[in-house]
């Protein structure tokens, strides 16, 4: 990996306890990185901390199967994936629209196309070249410019407390030279969600921010596969576990009225289903299980062939045929999708020509629990919008401002979840910008 990727730590004098700083960005992901970009520009110097080794690894897994930067569809329907907190995130958008952030890709040199599915990828798939340009900009900035100076293994811990006659923000951070005291003028706390602990979103600042009494919403697993009620028989675990169900649909009415439904197609799992279709209902299920402590989806085996067909294959006489051949030669119904209908659904049930052809067509899966939120793409909770201003900055510790995924929203996989990253940071940085440079 380039050195562009990989930084030593900071080094810290061991008789240095307080670093005093223009601004602190505590995060390096997308929303740090995009707020640290505002403010050097502006000619603000930056110092940006993180606890792991390097910049950007959850942003770097991102890119591993195709880094998808964001969506190309209208900005109202783009606007509207944002559910409750549409308001809120199309007042960012404003900032860094999908359309600027593919300008901003290029002028890093790093080209975009709109896919078939209407996703905006890198021309080369990958995460770490725009990853790398951007922290060679960062770095070595254009005339007025400051460079931003970042240090790793700089573990956020809390809040200290400034000496008498000073002001700004003291931040406490382990280090590899041991404790650290930090003093900043403005801060922008980037820290991400609950996903991917591993890769340093790990929710450890949600006690830090509720001992300043801010209001942040439990983290929740976003885009997240689901155990199913019981689970599967150990011969469908076995066989089938990993298996895709390919052009389906599924449909969710909860008791709140909240309806959701769409074709696509998802995976079974040892211990229940996950994959894009899933994470696309993913909130209304999780949502539903949090209230009622399940939740079911219809499957639809066929959603292209109408209910009556189905009645009438199955009806057909099928002779001296296994009842699992007849729905092969009549309906192509095989595998996995023949296999789910034999897992739940009784003898007598399978043999009713009316009570097979509804369950083909909406075949009810009960669930009964999210899977943990470590496992999951995102998450959702976080710092609620109410406690911040237009600016993102928290009404309750001036100074301090918030980005990222650490924010009370959520959204599904195609974009919109680095979009309003990026979005959010640049916000921010402009925010904590305006804070250090009030207007006379």
């Amino acid at each position: 990996m380039s050195s562009e990727l990989s930084q030593p730590a900071a080094s810290v004098p061991r008789n240095a306890d307080l670093q005093v700083v223009d601004v602190a960005i505590v995060g390096g992901g997308p929303a740090g990185l995009m707020a640290a970009q505002q403010l050097a520009e502006a000619g603000v110097a930056v110092h940006l901390y993180d606890a792991m080794p390097s910049i950007g690894r959850k942003f770097l897994l991102a890119g591993k199967g195709g880094l998808n930067l964001t969506h190309s569809e209208n900005a109202d329907r783009f606007a509207a994936r944002y559910g409750a907190r549409r308001s809120a995130i199309e007042a960012l958008l404003q900032g860094l629209d999908a359309a600027a952030l593919r300008a901003w890709a290029e002028s890093l040199g790093v080209e975009t196309f709109v896919g078939s599915s209407g996703r905006v990828f890198p021309k080369d798939m990958k995460a770490a070249p725009l990853l790398r340009a951007w922290l060679h900009r960062l770095r070595n900035p254009a005339a007025p410019g400051v460079a931003v100076q970042f240090h790793m293994r700089h573990r956020w811990t809390g809040w200290g407390t400034p000496a008498a006659g000073t002001t700004g923000t003291v931040l406490c951070f382990d280090t590899p030279n041991g404790p650290q005291q930090v003093r900043a003028g403005a801060v922008v706390l980037a820290l991400g969600g609950g996903s991917w602990a591993r890769l340093g979103s790990n929710g450890a600042w949600v006690p830090l921010l509720a001992q300043r009494g801010v209001a942040v919403a439990p983290l929740l697993p976003s885009n997240c596969g689901f155990d199913v009620q019981g689970g599967w028989s150990p011969f469908f675990a076995e066989k089938f576990a990993g298996q895709p169900f390919k052009s389906v649909a599924i449909t969710v009415n909860t008791a709140q009225g909240v309806a959701f439904a769409r074709k696509g197609e998802f995976v079974a799992t040892a211990t229940g289903v996950e994959g894009s279709l899933v994470y696309a209902a993913s909130s209304v299920l999780r949502d539903d299980i949090i209230r009622s402590g399940s939740a079911t989806f219809s499957l639809d085996l066929l959603p292209d062939v109408p209910l009556e067909k189905v009645q009438a294959e199955v009806q057909h006489p099928r002779g001296s045929r296994s009842l699992s051949s007849h729905l092969k030669s009549r309906l192509h119904l095989d595998g996995i999708k023949s296999a789910i209908l034999h897992e739940r659904l009784s003898k007598d049930a399978m043999n009713d020509p009316a009570q097979l052809a509804a369950a083909i067509k909406a075949l009810p899966i009960a669930l009964q629990a999210a899977r943990p939120i470590d496992e999951a793409i995102s998450s959702a909770g976080g710092v609620l919008f109410e406690v911040l201003t237009p600016q993102l900055m928290l009404e309750q510790l001036p100074g301090v401002f918030c980005a990222g995924e650490m924010l009370d929203w959520e959204a599904p996989t195609g974009g919109y979840l680095l979009q309003a990253c990026f979005a959010s940071g640049v916000a921010a940085g402009q925010g904590a910008l305006v804070y250090l440079r009030p207007r006379g």
